[in-house]
Parts: structure tokens; sequence; C-alpha cells
């Protein structure tokens, strides 16, 4: 009995070792290793007139454009039928509630019941809104150029959307320049957009995977309406929430991790600066840090250093960033 107890013992404690000896060791999870603080810049010039999209994964200005050059933008997504206005140039827009195209000729009522961009960039509250449930005539506000110049007005009817295109009937209150163009769609960006100025559309912003912040000025409602120079984040799947609290070296890819971030365009926006009436200049807060996560998931801190060029000229946002 004993010699049997002996074996069975032997056995258990070969097999306890053999069991142990087979098991996998756990890996230890990976440290997440941050990139270099990298310092950038851009140019929007001193009248702000460009608009500058920027890619923080390669630290790239990846086009620019003059803010005058479009008017309205058009959903790109098969289901999508919003249209947004050109902000940048305080542009407006009135609906007639009339269906009958050429009796429009004047801006009767625009003042009264014109409409601005939503500044957070809500999709659910445009200013054109959902034009879909009548053919209704819009007039639209154009805005202003970098010099002050106003750009004029046109009338428009949305006339359809499906899911490659729109087409859409405008020309100025006049009736000069009567133009009946279809606006097709391209998933690869947010928008398409239209020029008033040519008559047909443009590309503006680069394809929606390729950028994160674009530079340019924008209406805010700060109580009223005014035209402000900020950073708002692409809409595709990129969002972002400022820190006051926690220095920029401070910032970790934990610490990022826990935070709720939104997807409301002007959640960097302006109020990283402010203008001193005193000696009438720009001071920069770098104190107000954003935790920035991109379509790809990457998250990023940044906070900016300056608002102004070596020459002081105005309009040159500087600012320090770091991958997490």
């Amino acid at each position: 009995m004993s010699i049997k107890i002996k074996i069975c013992s032997t056995l258990f404690l070969f097999g306890t070792i053999l069991f142990y000896s087979c098991k996998k060791e756990e890996l230890p999870v990976p440290k997440h290793d941050p990139g270099n603080v990298i310092t950038s810049t851009v140019n929007m010039n001193i009248d702000y007139r460009y608009q500058i999209f920027y890619d923080l994964e390669t630290n790239t200005a990846v086009s620019q454009n003059l803010k005058t050059t479009w008017d309205l933008g058009f959903e790109t997504s098969e289901s999508g039928y919003r249209v947004i206005l050109n902000s940048a140039k305080a542009m407006y827009v009135y609906n007639t509630n009339s269906t009958d195209f050429n009796s429009v000729t004047d801006t009767s009522g625009l003042s009264a019941g014109k409409k601005m961009e939503s500044p957070a960039g809500n999709m659910d509250s445009t200013a054109i809104g959902d034009w879909q449930t009548a053919s209704n005539v819009y007039i639209i506000d154009r805005g202003y150029n970098e010099t002050g110049v106003h750009q004029g007005f046109r009338k428009i009817i949305f006339q359809s959307v499906d899911g490659q295109k729109y087409s859409v009937h405008f020309a100025q209150l006049s009736g000069i320049g009567d133009t009946t163009l279809e606006i097709y769609k391209n998933s690869t960006y947010n928008f398409t957009f239209l020029s008033f100025s040519t008559n047909a559309t443009v590309i503006i912003e680069p394809p929606k995977a390729d950028w994160d912040i674009v530079f340019t000025q924008y209406l805010e409602a700060i109580p009223s309406p005014y035209l402000v120079v900020g950073a708002l984040l692409n809409r595709y799947n990129t969002s972002a929430k400022m820190d006051s609290m926690t220095a920029f070296h401070n910032i970790t890819y934990e610490l990022a991790e826990l935070q709720v971030l939104s997807s409301n365009i002007n959640s960097i926006g302006y109020g990283w600066k402010e203008y001193n009436f005193s000696n009438s200049s720009y001071i920069v807060f770098p104190q107000m840090c954003y935790i920035i996560k991109d379509s790809k998931g990457i998250y990023y801190k940044l906070h900016f250093i300056d608002f102004y060029n070596i020459s002081g000229n105005k309009g040159n946002p500087k600012w320090e960033y770091q991958k997490l």
C-alpha cells in the first residue's frame, strides 16, 4: 500500500510540475510610448484670408484656400442632405417660405429672419435646416471677403437629393446668372463645396481621413454673432476637450483615456487667446491645454503659445503638441 501511495504522489507531483512548466507566462502590458513634443505654426495672413487644414500625425498643413473660395458645403454621405454655410465669411440664410423662385427679388425679411451656422457644427441644427419638406426659396447672404467687401446675395431652391447627387437652382436676386446645377457626392470628403463666384463645385477640404483641425475664421455667438479666429475640428470621428487644470507636461495617455471628449467642432475654438484693449494686441493662454483624439483613435495633447510671428504680425497661431 505504501508503495502505491508513493507512486501516486510522485505522479501527481510530476504532473503538477509539468502543468505549470507548460503554462504560458502572462505578458506584461507594454508601456505607452509618447512621441516628441513638436512646435508648429501656420500663417493665416494678417487679415485671416486663409483657411488651413492641418494633420497632427504627419505635422503637415495638408492644404489651404482663400476663405472666399466657397459658399455652401453639401453633405456627402449616401443618406446625407444637409447643407452648411461658409461661416468664415459671416454668411447668413433666410427661408422666404415662398416656392415662387421668380417672385423673390429683394432681401425683404432677411434682417429679422436670417440664421447663422451652428458654431458647434451640429448637423441637426444647420442654418438651412431640413429643406426637403418644401421647395422653398432661400436667400443666401454671402458675407464679406477679407477686406470687408460684401459679396452679395443669391436666391436658391434645393430641388432634390439622392444617394449620388443634389440638384439646386439659384441666381442673383435680379435673376441674373440663373443656374440649375447637379452637385455630386464623394464620401471620401465631408462635403462637396459650391462657389457662387464660379457657379461650380470646388474642392476645399482634403479627404476626411487626412486632416484633424482647420485654422479659420468663423461666426461664434458671444452672445451676438461675432467673427472670431480659431481652430475647428474635423467632423469625421475627431473629438477634443480643454483641460486648464493639468499642466501640459503632466497630461498622459492614461489621463486622456479617462476624459469624455466632445465632437463639437469648436471644442478648441478661439478661447485660447484674448484681445487686450490696453495694448491693442492678443494674449495667449498656454495653460489651456487640449486633449484631441483623431479619426484613427490616436490621442494628442496641444496648447497654444503665440499668435504672432517673429515680425510681430498676427494671424500666425503657434502651438506645441505631442502624441500620447
